[in-house]
Protein backbone atom coordinates (compact mmCIF):
# COMPACT_ATOMS: atom_id res chain seq x y z
CA UNK A 1 0.00 0.00 0.00
CA UNK A 2 2.70 2.80 1.52
CA UNK A 3 5.35 0.28 0.48
CA UNK A 4 6.30 0.03 4.03
CA UNK A 5 8.75 -3.23 4.97
CA UNK A 6 9.29 -3.90 9.15
CA UNK A 7 12.67 -4.06 9.94
CA UNK A 8 14.19 -3.33 6.33
CA UNK A 9 15.02 0.08 4.60
CA UNK A 10 13.29 1.74 2.39
CA UNK A 11 15.50 2.33 -0.84
CA UNK A 12 12.44 4.55 -2.38
CA UNK A 13 12.95 7.66 0.20
CA UNK A 14 14.62 10.79 -0.70
CA UNK A 15 17.31 10.83 2.23
CA UNK A 16 18.29 6.82 1.66
CA UNK A 17 18.94 8.05 -2.15
CA UNK A 18 20.50 11.02 -0.94
CA UNK A 19 23.03 8.99 0.92
CA UNK A 20 23.78 6.52 -1.29
CA UNK A 21 24.65 9.59 -3.83
CA UNK A 22 27.13 10.16 -1.19
CA UNK A 23 28.52 7.18 -0.08
CA UNK A 24 29.30 6.58 -3.88
CA UNK A 25 30.73 9.91 -4.30
CA UNK A 26 33.41 9.71 -1.11
CA UNK A 27 33.65 5.61 -2.22
CA UNK A 28 33.55 4.64 1.80
CA UNK A 29 36.44 6.64 2.00
CA UNK A 30 34.54 8.16 5.48
CA UNK A 31 34.45 5.55 7.38
CA UNK A 32 38.35 5.02 6.67
CA UNK A 33 39.32 8.52 7.50
CA UNK A 34 37.41 8.14 11.58
CA UNK A 35 40.99 5.80 12.21
CA UNK A 36 44.41 5.50 11.68
CA UNK A 37 45.93 1.94 11.07
CA UNK A 38 48.12 -0.01 13.78
CA UNK A 39 49.99 -2.87 13.78
CA UNK A 40 50.40 -4.95 17.24
CA UNK A 41 53.11 -7.34 17.68
CA UNK A 42 53.38 -9.68 20.39
CA UNK A 43 57.84 -9.71 21.40
CA UNK A 44 57.68 -12.07 24.17
CA UNK A 45 57.87 -9.91 27.10
CA UNK A 46 56.12 -7.04 25.28
CA UNK A 47 53.68 -5.94 23.00
CA UNK A 48 54.68 -3.40 20.03
CA UNK A 49 52.13 -0.86 18.72
CA UNK A 50 52.75 1.03 15.53
CA UNK A 51 50.16 3.60 14.79
CA UNK A 52 50.44 5.33 11.21
CA UNK A 53 50.61 9.56 11.67
CA UNK A 54 52.26 10.68 8.96
CA UNK A 55 51.73 14.61 8.52
CA UNK A 56 51.34 14.96 12.51
CA UNK A 57 53.77 16.71 14.69
CA UNK A 58 54.42 15.48 18.01
CA UNK A 59 52.97 17.86 19.42
CA UNK A 60 49.14 16.77 17.39
CA UNK A 61 49.43 13.40 19.47
CA UNK A 62 48.29 12.82 22.82
CA UNK A 63 48.49 9.53 24.85
CA UNK A 64 45.87 9.00 27.37
CA UNK A 65 45.58 5.67 29.92
CA UNK A 66 42.03 5.76 31.80
CA UNK A 67 42.42 2.12 33.71
CA UNK A 68 42.60 -0.17 31.56
CA UNK A 69 41.88 1.20 28.61
CA UNK A 70 44.88 3.10 26.25
CA UNK A 71 43.55 6.07 23.94
CA UNK A 72 45.52 7.37 21.41
CA UNK A 73 44.34 10.92 19.92
CA UNK A 74 46.21 12.96 17.08
CA UNK A 75 45.03 16.47 16.53
CA UNK A 76 45.25 17.86 12.81
CA UNK A 77 44.58 21.92 11.61
CA UNK A 78 46.25 23.98 8.79
CA UNK A 79 45.15 27.09 7.03
CA UNK A 80 46.56 28.37 3.75
CA UNK A 81 45.37 30.69 1.39
CA UNK A 82 46.61 33.62 -1.23
CA UNK A 83 46.24 37.30 -1.51
CA UNK A 84 46.14 39.96 -3.99
CA UNK A 85 47.87 43.16 -3.88
CA UNK A 86 45.31 44.15 -2.01
CA UNK A 87 45.36 41.81 1.08
CA UNK A 88 41.97 39.93 -0.65
CA UNK A 89 41.85 36.56 -0.17
CA UNK A 90 41.13 35.32 -3.26
CA UNK A 91 41.47 31.40 -1.78
CA UNK A 92 41.58 30.34 1.75
CA UNK A 93 41.76 26.82 2.87
CA UNK A 94 41.25 25.12 6.05
CA UNK A 95 42.03 21.57 7.49
CA UNK A 96 40.92 20.07 10.85
CA UNK A 97 40.63 16.64 12.25
CA UNK A 98 40.74 14.80 14.93
CA UNK A 99 41.59 10.58 15.10
CA UNK A 100 41.24 8.77 18.22
CA UNK A 101 41.73 4.59 18.62
CA UNK A 102 40.86 3.00 22.19
CA UNK A 103 43.07 -0.29 23.11
CA UNK A 104 42.67 -2.52 26.16
CA UNK A 105 45.84 -2.79 28.29
CA UNK A 106 44.44 -4.95 31.07
CA UNK A 107 47.39 -7.31 30.07
CA UNK A 108 50.19 -4.38 30.48
CA UNK A 109 52.60 -2.93 33.17
CA UNK A 110 51.26 -0.01 32.48
CA UNK A 111 53.88 1.96 34.76
CA UNK A 112 56.46 0.89 32.24
CA UNK A 113 54.89 2.14 28.65
CA UNK A 114 57.36 3.84 26.30
CA UNK A 115 56.27 5.59 23.51
CA UNK A 116 58.38 7.01 20.29
CA UNK A 117 57.64 9.08 17.62
CA UNK A 118 59.96 9.18 14.13
CA UNK A 119 58.97 9.46 10.08
CA UNK A 120 55.45 9.40 11.10
CA UNK A 121 55.15 6.22 13.32
CA UNK A 122 54.42 6.47 16.32
CA UNK A 123 55.63 3.39 18.69
CA UNK A 124 54.55 2.30 21.95
CA UNK A 125 56.11 -0.34 23.83
CA UNK A 126 54.03 -1.62 26.47
CA UNK A 127 55.46 -4.55 28.80
CA UNK A 128 53.47 -7.56 29.97
CA UNK A 129 52.80 -8.58 33.15
CA UNK A 130 54.47 -10.49 35.21
CA UNK A 131 52.84 -13.75 35.25
CA UNK A 132 51.03 -14.89 39.16
CA UNK A 133 52.15 -17.76 39.81
CA UNK A 134 49.72 -18.75 42.74
CA UNK A 135 51.61 -19.54 45.77
CA UNK A 136 51.17 -23.22 47.15
CA UNK A 137 50.25 -23.55 50.59
CA UNK A 138 48.88 -26.62 52.80
CA UNK A 139 45.14 -26.14 54.16
CA UNK A 140 44.81 -27.26 57.86
CA UNK A 141 41.53 -28.90 58.92
CA UNK A 142 39.99 -26.92 61.80
CA UNK A 143 38.85 -29.86 64.65
CA UNK A 144 35.46 -29.73 66.36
Amino acid sequence: MFDLIPFGRNERNLFNYLDNVERSFWDGSISNMAQFRCDVQDKGDSYLLEAELPGFEREDIGIDLDGTTLVITARHSSESGEKDKDGNYLRRERKFGSFSRSFDVSGVDTEHIRAAYKNGVLELTLPKQAAQVPQARRIEIAGE
